[in-house]
């Protein structure tokens, strides 16, 4: 009975020991729901190509201005498993400041070499990974992208900042999170194999 017992304990010692980085990972804090705003482009405002690289338009030779990152993450949903199959999509503004929607009413001209909203399909360990520009500020906000995640009915609306951004405390919408989701939506930036990269996980 005793080595039953002995073996029982050992086991659920070492399940414990197995299950304790997915218990790491899951206790961290929820990506914060925040506004969509209103520079959201409609399906006839963006262009025949929406894929995960913002940088270059199909069928042209010139890339995008601005400084090249790669924002890579992970998606977990609800049921804190990898959401596989999500739908990922960013917005943001291209170096000028400028929208990829009728409704903006900054006067610079918008940059047409940046694709300005793109989408990315989340894998079987959740990964997905994007193309785009580091974002600049827009009028009256801290530079950001914008977010939105689909899957299987539900949907997440978050706000990717730049990490230690000077603008950031000047900006209502970053300064109503609390300190653990601003470090949930915090980019911060490192010399990656293809160049500079960040990379976030997301928690529906």
């Amino acid at each position: 009975m005793k080595l039953e017992r002995r073996g029982f304990f050992a086991t659920m010692s070492g399940l414990a020991l197995w299950l304790k980085p997915f218990s790491q990972a899951f206790a961290q804090t929820r990506t914060p729901r925040q506004t969509e705003g209103p520079y959201y482009p409609s399906q006839s405002m963006r262009g025949p190509d929406q894929d995960n690289d913002l940088v270059r338009v199909r069928g042209a030779v010139q890339e995008a201005g601005g400084e090249i990152i790669y924002l890579k993450g992970k998606v977990f949903a609800a049921d804190k498993l990898p959401a596989e199959g999500a739908r990922i999509e960013i917005w943001q503004v291209d170096t000028k400041g400028r929208y990829l929607h009728t409704g903006d009413s900054n006067s610079a001209v918008r940059d047409p070499h940046f694709q300005g909203f793109g989408y990315a399909t989340a894998d079987a360990e959740g990964t997905f990974r994007f193309r785009t520009i580091k974002p600049v500020p827009y009028p009256g906000r801290t530079p950001h992208i914008h977010a939105k995640v689909f899957h299987q009915g539900q949907e997440l609306t978050t706000q990717f900042y730049i990490a230690d951004h000077p603008q950031n405390d000047r900006d209502s919408i970053w300064r109503r999170l609390s300190a653990a989701e601003k470090e949930a939506v915090a980019m911060r930036f490192r010399k990656g194999p293809e160049g500079e990269e960040t990379a976030l996980t997301v928690y529906l």
